[in-house]
């Protein structure tokens, strides 16, 4: 069974939109800042938007907001207001917001199934922008607004702030000058646990949600169609119409970071199973598992082993990148350990002189995020480059994708590379 990517309709409908050739610099605000556009400003966005505040607040003026819950869309306006003292526009239509000139890039932090009409509609309104990963809901739609992006010009950069996290550039700087040797193997895993009173992604629901403040229906977009569901809403990333759940919520980030590290792109295969085993309430209608196990080859002789369960929180998150020579451990994004190998005893003199290395930057993560939105901004100004652009970020999200395809048939995946197309074993 194969699945080759369709070129749909969008191909034809953008061509007035990117005829004028690559993106120029856009031409700035008043007071010469880019002017900025929140598509989705629950949890993530509202971050995203306080970290950018933090980390360039001379760079940018945010002029609009958009989201389809009014209590998300009015603390949004309340945050620009308190900040800048203005007061942004605010839509519920996120095609009304792309419609504006007084837009010049957009930040898009909704549900995953949304990600590729927003992204598309975005570049062909000739907007920059940065993206939650994964790129998209599926490998097809991530194709698509790889092509468009790349024809366009306009700048696109992925949320995997992992790229800007200074603890793994280091890594990837040691792996560069053969301080571990040869790198066959990772081991990557993200473990986490709560009370049965806090299910894992059971976010809070408002107290105040309802259908009459809830755009429902923008909200499935192009999900299928079903009656209003608050838990749907809130708790998105527990169903396959909205999320791949940890495949594309938390595996994305370590293949991805990975790819960094060890410079690789897309694995030749993939084999995960799984499943529903902490969070078995009668009343809990969760789709995606809460315990995952994945096994990736790549060209090369390169492996990756990872695991995530949501029902015990010890070893916590990281990657170990075990070379023959050292390892290498970044664990929750903030602590870094080199370890050279002892050969028990009989190391070679060149890696006998190797000490070990120890840091810890508590709060990195934060620090990689501002790091990764001022590369982004400074991208569209052409100050940078983008360091996660559209095609890097799809790269990560076939990964995500292919433990996805492989739980959900219960069937190892097949990528090719050559025909960018999958297949079952």
């Amino acid at each position: 069974m194969s699945n080759r990517l369709s070129r749909r309709k969008f191909l034809t409908q953008s061509a007035a939109a990117v005829a004028a050739g690559p993106a120029v610099l856009p031409a700035l605000g008043a007071n010469n800042r880019l002017r900025v556009g929140y598509i989705g400003t629950g949890s993530r966005g509202h971050y995203l938007m306080n970290m950018m505040y933090q980390a360039v607040p001379q760079l940018v003026e945010v002029t609009a907001v958009c989201d389809t819950y009014q209590g998300h869309l009015a603390r949004a306006k309340d945050r620009v207001q308190s900040v800048s003292g203005k007061t942004p526009k605010t839509f519920v239509d996120y095609r009304e917001l792309l419609r504006d000139p007084a837009v010049d890039v957009v930040f898009i932090a909704t549900p995953e199934h949304l990600h590729h009409e927003m992204a598309i509609a975005a570049l062909q309104a000739g907007k920059h922008i940065y993206i939650e990963k994964p790129l998209a809901h599926t490998i097809e739609e991530g194709a698509e607004i790889v092509a468009l992006a790349e024809k366009t010009g306009k700048v696109v950069q992925v949320g995997t702030q992992n790229r800007s996290n200074s603890l793994y550039i280091l890594a990837k700087e040691l792996v560069a000058q053969g301080m571990i040797g040869d790198v066959h193997y990772v081991r990557a895993y993200w473990y986490r646990n709560s009370l049965p009173d806090n299910p894992a992604w059971r976010y809070v629901i408002p107290a105040d949600a309802s259908e009459q403040n809830t755009d429902w229906q923008r909200f499935l977009g192009p999900a299928p169609k079903r009656p209003f569901d608050k838990r749907r809403y809130y708790q998105w990333r527990l169903y396959w119409d909205y999320s791949g759940g940890i495949s594309t919520d938390l595996l994305v980030h370590q293949t991805d970071i990975t790819n960094f590290v060890c410079n690789k792109r897309v694995p030749l295969s993939c084999v995960a199973s799984g499943g529903i085993y902490r969070w078995t309430d009668p009343d809990d209608d969760r789709e995606v598992p809460d315990t995952l196990s994945a096994i990736y080859e790549y060209p090369d002789r390169f492996h990756i082993n990872y695991s995530c369960y949501f029902g015990n929180e010890r070893f916590g998150y990281g990657e170990e990148f075990l070379g023959n020579e050292g390892t290498i451990q970044v664990l929750n994004r903030q602590i870094f350990h080199f370890w050279p190998e002892t050969f028990r005893g009989k190391a070679p003199a060149h890696v006998a002189a190797r000490k070990e290395m120890h840091l810890e930057i508590p709060g990195n993560d934060n620090n990689a995020v501002q790091a990764h939105i001022r590369n982004f901004l400074e991208s569209v100004l052409g100050k940078a480059k983008p360091v996660a652009p559209a095609r890097v970020g799809h790269e990560a999200a076939i990964s995500g994708h292919m433990a996805t395809l492989s739980y959900r048939h219960n069937k190892k995946v097949y990528w090719d590379e050559k025909t960018e197309t999958y297949r079952f074993a």
